[in-house]
């Protein structure tokens, strides 16, 4: 490692051992970075330096910010965090917010002062804010005065919190410390492998885990994926809803318009219709959301809605066929799928419009290597359903973890998804490898059922999962929410499995359907399959203790 710029060794010193880390690969010429490097000064900084200051970075509600504006404010935050709230290179500071302008500054500010950013989920409640600070050692946290409450919880319960500092109005304000302090501020001279982010897991699948990012990371994920797949230009607009604590989102709303001097539109909340709302308003040409939020703007699509648009991208979870296809029809793009993890920071697999196949989640960004293997890390063969291992220039450093040797295998990243890599080296999207049903012997992707499902013009979402079964170990159960208008009846759910059964091999219908009103989601909107797991499980044994034979007294 190089000499680190950090005289706060915390995240250098919880790093794993260097024998557990993936092999980085910088195969590109764009991934060859100085050994000194802040990513702030690259992204932000340099688009002053070069004259560009007056170009417009976001676009908000209340006016347009340039660069320069944005620097100004980066600066003089960095010089209260530095001079005034006692941060050294090293220290993390916790953000709290939801999307907007102040959140990105702090963000800015951290990064070329030379700390470790712990952004976390506005919805996330005290304990889940206290787990973060302990185990990352912060003492420090920066947030919106719109969410102290749940703040000033968490602080009583990690003692380890020293100082809050809030922003939006008050004596005592962020904004009352800034009005103080010079716009000028030399970056922290970081080393490219410092640490600059820990970003901590959604924690469905057990407690969180902080995976830690150096300042070469954040540009990787711009030189790989963005300038190799999305090609962004310096006049698009981007705008999105995932939150700025999803990578997902720090990616594809902050750091990738950022990387070719381009502009952003943050939106607190941007449910579909507000976000198709504000796409018009804005005049964006990128977007990034979920796939069901593309399939919830479909049924709300008014001429002229969306006519800025040039570039759709769909991740955070599976993106069924049904949906890409209802949107082609509809718009005449292409959504552009990829598949990331917070532990490699964005995505990894995804192409271009002119090379996508609809289905699958594409080949890996250049930069990437992917692959699918067996239970033991042994590769398989083409058409072969296994586990997606991948490495390049991003990868997993968990923050003292032993779940470290879990994710790494022989130098690859093993992500937990189950993965398909055609002849031609697509690879294709079966499940989350927990996500697997087995029933009687075959093994059925829950996500492939839903996918079916969705086509049939009832259905406006569903989820599929695993059932306990006496019989075939688990069946198929599908959780439906119809669209708005259709009522739910013993004949339709008849029909929707006849449906599946023309859709795909009739083995993997739904052998119980049933009708909700919502399906459970994450705020970043992926489906919480766990939850319906649960419901499952709970659903299965109140039958079985239905079905039991009853003793009789006497």
């Amino acid at each position: 490692m190089l000499k680190s710029g950090h005289t706060d060794t915390f995240a250098r010193d919880n790093l794993p051992p260097q024998e557990q880390w993936p092999d980085f690969r910088f195969t590109l010429p764009g991934l060859q970075y100085p050994e000194r490097l802040n990513c702030a000064v690259e992204l932000l900084d340099k688009w002053v330096e070069q004259g560009k200051g007056d170009r417009v970075l976001m676009h908000t509600p209340d006016g347009k910010i340039t660069y320069a504006d944005f620097q100004a404010t980066v600066n003089r935050i960095c010089n209260v965090l530095t001079r005034r709230l006692g941060l050294v290179p090293g220290g993390r500071v916790l953000l709290r917010s939801a999307n907007n302008p102040m959140m990105v500054a702090t963000y800015f500010a951290v990064l070329k002062a030379g700390g470790v950013v712990v952004a976390t989920m506005p919805l996330l409640r005290a304990k889940e804010l206290a787990y973060p600070v302990q185990k990352a050692q912060i003492a420090l946290a920066l947030c919106d005065v719109r969410l102290a409450e749940e703040m000033e919880k968490a602080k009583t319960m990690a003692p380890e919190l020293q100082r809050v500092v809030y922003w939006g109005g008050g004596d005592d304000s962020l904004e009352a410390m800034m009005a103080d302090e010079p716009d000028t501020f030399e970056a922290c001279d970081t080393a490219s492998d410092d640490v600059c982010l820990i970003g901590f897991t959604s924690g469905t699948t057990g407690v969180p885990k902080g995976t830690m990012h150096f300042h070469r990371d954040m540009m990787a994920i711009c030189d790989a994926y963005a300038m190799n797949v999305l090609r962004p230009v310096e006049d698009d607009i981007f705008i999105g809803s995932p939150p700025l604590a999803f990578t997902f989102g720090l990616g594809g709303l902050v750091l990738f318009p950022m990387r070719v001097g381009a502009s952003t539109v943050l939106l607190e909340a941007a449910p579909p219709d507000k976000l198709l709302a504000a796409i018009k308003e804005y005049k964006a040409t990128v977007s990034f959301t979920a796939p069901t939020a593309y399939r919830a703007m479909l049924d709300m699509l008014q001429p002229g809605d969306i006519d800025s648009l040039r570039k759709c991208v769909s991740a955070g979870e599976a993106l069924p066929k049904a949906t890409w296809d209802a949107w082609h029809e509809a718009t005449g793009m292409k959504l552009l799928d990829g598949i990331g993890a917070t532990e490699l920071l964005h995505i990894f697999i995804g192409c271009p419009e002119e090379t996508l196949r609809p289905g699958a989640t594409g080949k890996p960004v250049p930069g990437y290597e992917a692959k699918v293997i067996d239970d033991h890390g042994n590769d398989v063969l083409p058409g072969t359903i296994g586990r997606l291992a991948v490495r390049g220039p991003t990868g997993c450093r968990y923050l003292a973890d032993d779940r470290q040797k879990d994710y790494v295998l022989n130098g690859w990243n093993v992500t937990g998804d189950a993965y398909m890599m055609d002849e031609d080296g697509y690879f294709w999207y079966q499940a989350r490898s927990d996500d697997m049903i087995i029933s009687s012997g075959y093994n059925i992707a829950g996500p492939e059922v839903e996918g079916a499902l969705l086509t049939h013009p009832a259905v406006a979402f569903c989820g599929v999962v695993g059932s306990p079964d006496p019989d075939r170990g688990q069946i198929v159960k599908a959780y439906v929410q119809l669209k708005e208008g259709v009522s739910p009846s013993p004949e339709l759910a008849a029909e929707l499995q006849t449906h599946v059964k023309n859709e795909v091999a009739p083995y993997k219908y739904p052998r119980a359907v049933v009708f909700v009103d919502t399906l459970p989601r994450t705020e970043t909107g992926k489906l919480r399959r766990v939850e319906l797991r649960e419901r499952a499980q709970q659903e299965a044994a109140r039958d079985a203790a239905n079905d039991a034979p009853q003793s009789k007294a006497g």
